[in-house]
């Protein structure tokens, strides 16, 4: 039986594990791409990166990792940097990571491409698979179902990898650092 080689964009090694495994699971042979310019800070970038090589490691598959480029990336998402998670800004960052992921893989001759960053419940698929429209080589997974969240925390536990708590971008970190209201019903 012939395997199946995909090109695997990961937004993180806690995403990874759990859509790694289903694409093993479904017969394809996984390459990892960590193709991140939106993280930040670089310190941040860096820690991700050394747990998406853990968990490569792991499994013993290949990774390449891409040249981080923060400015560029902000170039991209200028004029959007108010907008909250989910907003404009976000199928801007995801349509840079899958043209970036689309080059490597054909220039890696890899026939298929997929992102880890429908594992998160915090991305909307639908948006994401919409702009996978775009790459000719691009495999739509919806890693929620088959209750992929749950199983990334379970991995990620098991594995010790870093769970972040936020996207990556200084926007969601500000997101994130924001007091929270409360309703008050009284």
């Amino acid at each position: 039986m012939m395997t199946k080689q995909i090109l695997v964009h990961m937004c993180c090694a806690p995403c990874a594990s759990a859509s790694g495994e289903r694409l093993m699971l479904d017969g394809y042979e996984v390459a990892l791409y960590f193709s991140n310019s939106n993280i930040y800070p670089r310190e941040e970038y860096q820690k991700r990166l050394a747990y998406a090589h853990k968990l490569a490691n792991h499994w013993q598959v290949v990774i390449e990792e891409d040249t981080y480029d923060h400015d560029t990336w902000r170039e991209k998402v200028r004029g959007l940097e108010h907008e909250p998670e989910k907003g404009a800004r976000c199928p801007v960052c995801f349509n840079y990571s899958l043209e970036r992921t689309a080059m490597l893989a054909d220039r890696l001759n890899f026939p298929t491409f997929t992102t880890t960053l429908t594992l998160s419940p915090h991305k909307v698929s639908r948006m994401i698979f919409e702009l996978g429209k775009a790459f000719p080589k691009y495999v739509p997974y919806d890693f929620k179902k088959k209750h992929g969240f749950l199983r990334s925390l379970q991995l990620s536990e098991e594995l010790d990898l870093y769970r972040q708590s936020y996207c990556g971008c200084e926007f969601s970190l500000a997101e994130t650092q924001q007091p929270k209201r409360v309703a008050c019903n009284l």
